[in-house]
């Protein structure tokens, strides 16, 4: 009986990333292993309830944020977990949020964050507006480059994305003296080239 050689070459990178970084092998097959098995599910949408403050969206409607429970629900059914405990000691979990600063679950804040980072954009945070904000979403709390280009990701071009990008960035850029932001500029820039060196 032969080898899957993908699984070969999985293991052989779990072995190279463990001896580099010092981190245990059982924990980097996990992972291989969930984002094998759930790579093509899509992020599951919490229901909203209830809430005592809301955001206004550029439709110019109320959304309202979710509950902690929501959060904390919507976290727990991207990582596989029934609740709090199993989650910190899910080894997903834990490698998904390795390079996160001052993650504390006892804080909405940091719910927030993974929430933000592996399910999706906040519905009170769907449609922002502000110095920061690109097409409806804050740009420095979300990395959707597509969006912010307002490009289709199954079809858009190099040519495409060039293009987007440059029309963006004739408005951020830093000589534009009405409506130039180094920082925005920037970030778009990561953007662009994160999803170029995607398009062979």
């Amino acid at each position: 009986m032969t080898t899957n050689p993908l699984n070969s070459l999985i293991l052989e990178q779990i072995s190279h990333i463990c001896e580099q970084y010092s981190i245990e092998s059982r924990i980097l097959e996990d992972f291989a292993d969930f984002v094998i098995k759930n790579h093509r599910k899509k992020s599951p949408k919490p229901s909203l309830t209830k809430s005592k403050t809301t955001a206004t969206t550029t439709t110019g409607s109320k959304v309202k944020p979710l509950t902690l429970t929501q959060l904390k629900q919507a976290v727990y059914a991207y990582f596989e977990v029934s609740n709090t405990t199993e989650l910190k000691k899910s080894s997903m979990f834990q490698m998904a949020t390795r390079a996160f600063d001052n993650i504390n679950l006892s804080q909405r804040e940091s719910w927030e964050k993974i929430y933000r980072e592996y399910v999706g954009i906040l519905p009170e945070e769907d449609g922002e507006t502000g110095k920061h904000c690109i097409n409806g979403i804050n740009i420095f709390k979300y990395f959707y480059p597509y969006r912010v280009f307002e490009l289709d990701p199954k079809t858009a071009s190099k040519e495409d994305i060039k293009n987007a990008y440059y029309r963006l960035s004739k408005i951020y850029h830093p000589d534009n003296q009405e409506t130039g932001d180094a920082e925005v500029f920037d970030c778009l820039t990561v953007m662009y080239k994160s999803i170029t060196t995607e398009i062979k």
